[in-house]
């Protein structure tokens, strides 16, 4: 099981800028006190120094510490929130996830996205392509909502295509012929995840997404099928 305080730990540094600020506050803090004092001392009797002005720069000292150790603290709470959104992300691995990707990946013959529609549109066409390459093209449903569109393989020449990851593009018109932007989703069983760069990322079989794209995530279906009466015997 991930550990969520070893993940804390592991990015529980300062940043450089927070770290530079903590340093050059206390140069200053010390410079500070090193002329005041060298005031105080050299000051004349019969004139001396107005010692407001020095309560009020220890008060701004005192200010930007307070700030340096509020962005500290917040630092902390986001690398916590961070570590504990990988150690989540474990807990997918076994499960379906749906995401908001437009690839899919073609198995025995299907393949499945489900496209959202912000408003009704006057045209909707479906391009399922093969890298840069158009392989199949259909028409959408044109209303708002989302809808699904379920692939089973055939290319345009009516050949089978083999299995592997295709990637939905829809293009969505509305009556005055203005573009209609619709998001893609694709739902697939999580395989792994990878927190070596700076974002998670959730493999869903050949398909690698960030976490952040993921939209929910459920139990896969192990419901085996029943035996049939007639073939059971006493």
């Amino acid at each position: 099981m991930t550990d969520i305080s070893a993940l804390a730990q592991s990015g529980s540094a300062s940043s450089p800028g927070l770290a530079n600020s903590q340093t050059s506050l206390a140069d200053n803090f010390e410079m500070f006190l090193t002329l005041l004092t060298e005031q105080m001392k050299n000051q004349d009797p019969l004139n001396p120094l107005d010692s407001t002005q020095f309560v009020n720069q220890l008060v701004d000292f005192s200010s930007v510490e307070q700030q340096i150790a509020q962005n500290q603290n917040l630092e902390s709470l986001l690398l916590l929130q961070s570590a504990a959104a990988q150690a989540n992300s474990v807990s997918y691995i076994g499960r379906v996830a749906t995401a908001e990707t437009p690839d899919a990946v073609l198995s025995e013959g299907q393949a499945e996205w489900d496209y959202t529609l912000p408003g009704d549109a006057q045209n909707v066409t479906l391009l399922v392509k093969d890298g840069e390459r158009i392989v199949a093209r259909a028409n959408g449903e044109a209303t708002t909502g989302t809808h699904t569109f379920t692939w089973d393989g055939t290319s345009e020449s009516g050949s089978k295509l083999d299995d592997g990851v295709y990637t939905l593009e829809v293009i969505a018109e509305d009556a005055d012929g203005e573009a209609v932007q619709a998001t893609i989703q694709a739902a697939a069983r999580v395989t792994g995840v990878d927190m070596s760069g700076n974002e998670v990322m959730v493999q869903m079989g050949p398909i690698s997404v960030p976490l952040s794209s993921v939209l929910s995530v459920r139990e896969a279906n192990t419901t085996q099928p029943q035996p049939d009466p007639e073939e059971t015997t006493s």
